[in-house]
């Protein structure tokens, strides 16, 4: 049995944690059974972004009329994009692997992590020990018990960015951000797209009104069900079946493809975590504290299987957290204040901060400033008339609550109220004060602090 003084399990932001521990001199194992790099890169946002950007391409090409201009589409060519954009993940990822297979510290091991014992774990034939261990394994697709859905050959969203084909129709089950970008994505394409969702409206975390918005624009271009039940999933032939019902109301959807798309499960269930005394909750999360440690000393977790955020840029928070509390005598807490993130849709959506809903629940004063694009001079240029920047201020303080923006490069102009909230005064007029550069998009958020 070989023991280190680090074992990281999960070489997604975990592998942050394992290169910079061994460089202060710890023994380090990584394990990793997949891929390297994590979801992200090789399922998630870096493939799915790649693709969106070709749908972005098309999108304006289709909008060229607006600004005088008589533009074609020829055609698409569907394998190649995913081809392309496979490859080259396939490539970082592999990059990744060979950089870390001939380093004697830290060391790769490929294979499933299994806890056997107290901070032992077996991978294939070898068995490893470590002081400290830090599980950082992720999640994966969940999948409803819908009648019928386990007999049929549906995708989640990690085959959806790699399919061979593009289908003529297809049905989503699931209204949340992953529906919503790989709708936006085949959409875009040409297939025909049913959405099936629950609730009232898609992407119901969102700020209420943003959500609202969001779906009023996308049943102008899909068929979107919203507050349908799924009763049962067949196939006849090669065509996918969905039945749904509203009430008394009932349909059946017919496609060529079906994506499942409901939520996530966390991996923690694959490691046999009983045998080293980790608790999970009843969603199957590692519950951690402040200083990310589970309830076992010298056992840290992060990232999806936790379930604090899903973003990337909240693991990667998190493992800089880690670092420093597996290095560092002192324990430092999570500072997840101004976590934002982003929907890379048809429109954008990008979020920081409370929700206008959240903070009637806890009934604090507020403010609101709303500003919409086409008021400003690039949001006219641009023709975007449904965007616009709402912000959410403290009535007492003028500290900012949240921001919340529809619409054009959302995920870029959310940055300067991210940088507002966390520097100076925290306050609204850190936006107000600051010269904007007429006539960029980035007026409309000072527009919008100037509504307060």
């Amino acid at each position: 049995m070989k023991e280190f003084d680090l074992i990281v399990i999960g070489a997604g932001s975990g592998l942050d944690v394992a290169y910079n521990a061994s460089s202060k001199g710890l023994k380090v194992a990584i394990i990793e059974k997949g891929e390297m790099g994590g979801t992200c890169l090789n399922r998630g946002c870096i493939p799915s972004k790649m693709l969106i950007h070709r749908a972005d391409i098309l999108k304006e090409i289709k909008r060229a009329k607006l600004f005088g201009i008589d533009a074609k589409i020829n055609s698409i060519d569907f394998k190649s994009m995913i081809k392309n954009v496979s490859k080259i993940i396939d490539g970082d990822s592999k990059n990744i692997e060979n950089s870390y297979k001939n380093l004697k510290n830290p060391v790769l091991y490929k294979g499933e992590a299994k806890f056997i014992g107290f901070k032992t774990i077996k991978i294939d034939n070898e068995i490893i020990k470590a002081e400290k261990v830090l599980i950082a394994v992720g999640a994966r697709p969940s999948i409803p018990d819908t009648k019928g859905l386990s007999k049929v050959n549906y995708i989640t969203s990690t085959e959806a960015l790699r399919l061979n084909k593009q289908p003529k129709v297809m049905t989503v089950l699931g209204g949340g951000y992953i529906a919503a970008e790989l709708a936006h994505f085949y959409g875009e394409l040409g297939t025909k797209i049913n959405i099936v969702q629950r609730s009232k409206i898609m992407l119901k975390r969102e700020d209420s009104e943003i959500a609202e918005k969001f779906t009023e624009l996308f049943k102008k271009k899909y068929d979107v069900y919203t507050e349908f039940d799924i009763e049962e999933v067949y196939k006849k032939n090669n065509d996918f079946y969905v039945r749904i019902k509203k009430g008394k109301l009932t349909k059946i959807l017919k496609s060529d493809q079906l994506l499942v798309v409901t939520g996530i499960t966390p991996n923690n269930d694959l490691l046999d975590l009983n045998k080293t005394e980790v608790k999970v909750n009843s969603f199957g999360y590692i519950p951690v504290n402040e200083f990310m440690e589970t309830n076992v000393k010298g056992i840290y977790a992060l990232g999806d299987c936790v379930g604090n955020f899903f973003f990337k840029h909240s693991a990667n928070l998190e493992a800089e957290y880690v670092l420093r509390n597996v290095l560092d005598g002192n324990k430092h807490k999570v500072d997840y204040y101004a976590m934002p993130h982003a929907i890379f849709t048809d429109p954008q959506i990008a979020g920081v901060g409370y929700t206008e809903d959240e903070l009637n629940e806890k009934k604090i004063n507020y403010l609101v400033g709303k500003y919409n694009y086409y008021d400003t001079g690039m949001g006219m240029a641009i023709e975007d008339k449904d965007g616009f920047v709402k912000l959410l201020v403290e009535k007492s303080t003028r500290k900012i609550l949240g921001c919340h923006i529809l619409g054009t490069d959302a995920s870029t102009l959310i940055h300067e109220v991210i940088v507002a909230m966390k520097t100076g005064d925290g306050t609204v007029d850190n936006l107000i004060n600051s010269v904007h550069i007429h006539p960029a998009l980035s007026e409309v958020v000072q527009r919008a602090a100037f509504e307060i």
